[in-house]
């Protein structure tokens, strides 16, 4: 990302960014956006083979406690406070919500699971998650959606 200076920084590592029609998005920054929105708890993002685009944005969210699961709507509020903070191009294709992400047992979320989910595929090894009744869940959630 440039800053005003014309600077050039690092925001993440080279898995973290995806290819979304020509433009490159760091997974962290769209997490980043969709955290800021009042609803949601936690999120995270992958990105999807699309035969259109190239990547597709998918994301993964846990809603607040407080907050209501209003199904297509809250889905479509959530992808539009993702374009008015990062930008059109940004908004996920597909947003998914969860009751819980896939973590290892030290707590960090395990996004190739979640590419697997993403793109369809046989849910890869999953013995290190700390609860492995999550990726049955986030299945059966993408199932639903469709």
């Amino acid at each position: 990302k440039k800053d005003e200076d014309g600077d050039i920084w690092l925001l993440g590592r080279v898995d973290d960014v995806m290819n979304i029609s020509g433009h490159r998005l760091s997974t962290t920054e769209i997490e980043s956006a969709l955290v800021s929105h009042p609803s949601v708890a936690e999120a995270a993002v992958v990105g999807a083979a699309d035969e259109t685009t190239g990547q597709a944005v998918v994301a993964f969210v846990i809603l607040r406690g407080d907050a209501v699961d209003a199904g297509d709507a809250t889905i479509q509020e959530l992808r539009n406070h993702v374009g008015k903070e990062i930008g059109p191009i940004a908004k996920p294709k597909i947003i998914l919500v969860v009751p819980e992400l896939p973590k290892t047992r030290s707590g960090k979320i395990m996004r190739r699971l979640l590419k697997d989910v993403a793109e369809g595929r046989e849910v890869g090894d999953a013995t290190t998650l700390a609860d492995n009744t999550v990726m049955t869940q986030i299945a059966a959630s993408l199932k639903t959606r469709g």
